[in-house]
């Protein structure tokens, strides 16, 4: 049976019941906002010349921090209902009755004004547009969808690929080829990671309503597919920043090798489809883009930004 909300709701014996803080930090899903203020990060110290403004890395973090929180705060808060039917997420704080739905909502928006504030203040419109965008895509398309078709994946992978973008933007006041070849990254990878999860808990997913990918026809043939494919490709993409000149020869030996142990561990999964090879799969993805992005940054070639063009009567009249 599945647990409902009352029964979740209280305490076994000798077990406390939860702090605020880590009510919260439930609500929020904390660690997973925390991969996407990393990808930001990251994006802003590659967007940086031979000099990283870390000030402005740090209100870039911080503002990102707020919108992701704030957009995964209102997808709990949507998704209460079927939150409650799966055993994965039967326990968080709205479903659970620990907190109300009205609570997280006004948590959700005060973190949302507070991030995009922050980023509109103190980097720049451009980055404060982004989230926004992130949020908005998020709220209003990914969650809805997932109960309406499974192209929801890709919508959510879109969504993943905007927080490095943010970061870049921060710094050059525009998106350029190094931008977009690190949003692709975090978009490809997306779909090994996600993919591998849905087909961990494709059981659940179809009791609680949701449209994935499992629950299509040939869907379980497309998920081992569509996550080697991802994976071999996850190599010559990372290897594009080199080709930009944005990182050095130790990236290119740690992209290659984390890539071709994430290769192996989809195509395991690919020929031989089980829970068990999904979560090594899925495993292998959570350690494939720390140590991507921390070798990108350890490796960095930092190229000069360039200073905008001022458009006065003298330069309007060079040739």
């Amino acid at each position: 049976m599945p647990h409902t909300a009352v029964n979740a709701a209280e305490p076994s014996a000798g077990q406390s019941r939860p702090s605020m803080l880590r009510l919260y930090a439930d609500l929020t899903k904390i660690r997973l906002s925390v991969l996407v203020v990393v990808t930001a990060s990251v994006g802003a110290i590659m967007a940086s010349g031979p000099e990283i403004a870390w000030w402005l890395v740090l209100w870039t973090t911080i503002g990102t921090l707020l919108s992701a929180t704030a957009a995964n705060a209102i997808n709990q808060v949507m998704e209460v209902r079927r939150d409650a039917l799966m055993e994965r997420t039967h326990d968080r704080p709205i479903p659970s009755g620990r907190l109300s739905a009205v609570h997280g909502w006004v948590v959700a928006v005060l973190l949302g004004y507070g991030g995009i504030f922050t980023l509109a203040i103190m980097v720049n419109f451009f980055a404060a547009g982004l989230a926004l965008l992130t949020l908005l895509l998020y709220v209003l398309a990914y969650t809805p969808l997932k109960v309406l078709s499974s192209f929801n994946t890709l919508i959510g992978a879109i969504v993943g690929a905007i927080p490095p973008l943010i970061g870049w933007v921060a710094v050059r006041g525009t998106i350029d080829a190094g931008g977009l070849v690190l949003a692709a990254l975090l978009f490809l990878w997306q779909l090994p990671h996600f993919l591998t999860l849905v087909w961990m808990y494709r059981d659940e997913y179809d009791q609680a309503g949701f449209r994935m990918l499992p629950s299509v026809a040939g869907g379980d043939r497309v998920i081992g597919e569509a996550s080697l494919i991802s994976a071999l490709l996850l190599i010559p993409l990372a290897l594009m920043m080199t080709s930009l000149k944005l990182t050095g020869v130790l990236y290119v030996a740690a992209a290659i090798l984390v890539g071709l142990w994430f290769v192996w561990k989809c195509l395991v999964f690919y020929r031989n489809p089980s829970r068990e090879h999904a979560r090594s799969a899925f495993l292998t993805s959570l350690a494939y883009l720390p140590i991507v992005l921390l070798f990108m940054v350890l490796d960095r070639s930092p190229m000069p930004l360039q200073q905008p063009v001022m458009l006065t009567p003298a330069t309007l009249d060079q040739p």
